[in-house]
């Protein structure tokens, strides 16, 4: 998806954000429901890429075929995807599933308790998706029957939750979305785009540090502190020392950097003489 289509999709994930706190498996249901719907009719499609229609002429086209039959908030979400510009009929379907799939996510981001195993949320997910494409890969019965046409969505999502039985809810919803409609391609490659999004969102909350020399343990932890307070929640933090640096400290946390190195003042400064 390139153009304005990536743009459409840009803006209608910065709106969603938000909501995500509050995200709920059923809203993700729910969008993907509308997903199945205009997948089914290139008519539906046509009409909500028209570049001849204006916006809310389009929006309202949603609200007209889905309210009062899923939530307000699902029907509010697809028809701001409605009303933006779209350069091919495809990728509206496109961007309806990467919100729904990115709720689904949210669902999981949002456990506040770390489980058994001492992963997070979001981990669980990544390893529950992995597991089910390692399961696929390893049998050939398997994957023709995922692909066989004639077996109905629901025999396919019984036979995807056998092979991950303990996976988590979040898993089962984008595990099932992929085996019932894989939209053109292997539900396994649909998997694996699921994962992508999820490791994408994980790493919003991985800070790595780069400092001169190792950190006391007063100083790992007031680190610590002090991100988790900046970011206004806990940060998984991976400190690396690299005397390059020669003095100071580098902060990533996702793709925002926060650069206090001395290094980094003596460039801005090199900057400034040559400019």
């Amino acid at each position: 998806m390139a153009g304005v289509s990536s743009e459409s999709l840009t803006k209608a994930l910065t709106e969603l954000e938000p909501k995500l706190p509050f995200a709920s498996l059923q809203l993700a249901k729910e969008l993907f429901g509308i997903l199945a719907a205009v997948d089914s009719s290139a008519g539906l499609r046509r009409a909500l890429t028209d570049p001849s229609r204006n916006g809310e002429e389009k929006s309202g086209l949603i609200k007209q075929l889905f309210g009062g039959k899923v939530s307000a908030e699902a029907v509010d979400i697809a028809a701001g995807l409605a009303s933006s510009r779209w350069a091919s009929a495809r990728d509206i379907g496109d961007a309806l599933e990467t919100l729904a799939a990115t709720v689904v996510i949210a669902v999981a981001e949002n456990k506040s308790a770390v489980s058994a195993s001492g992963i997070t949320g979001l981990e669980e997910l990544e390893n529950d998706l992995f597991s089910f494409n390692q399961a696929v890969a390893s049998s050939h019965e398997v994957q023709r029957a995922l692909s066989e046409p004639q077996a109905s969505a629901a025999a396919k999502i019984t036979l995807a939750e056998r092979l991950v039985p303990a996976a988590s809810e979040e898993a089962k919803v984008l595990i099932g979305q992929a085996v019932a409609q894989p939209r053109g391609i292997k539900a396994t490659k649909l998997v694996s785009r699921f994962a992508e999004l999820a490791a994408k969102r994980q790493r919003r909350w991985i800070a790595t540090v780069n400092v001169t020399r190792p950190l006391t343990e007063t100083q790992a932890s007031r680190l610590q502190q002090g991100l988790n307070s900046l970011y206004g929640r806990e940060l998984k933090v991976n400190v690396n020392v690299d005397p390059t640096l020669i003095g100071g400290i580098r902060v990533q946390v996702g793709d925002e950097v926060v650069d206090a190195s001395v290094l980094a003042r003596l460039n801005d400064l090199q900057r400034q003489l040559a400019g």
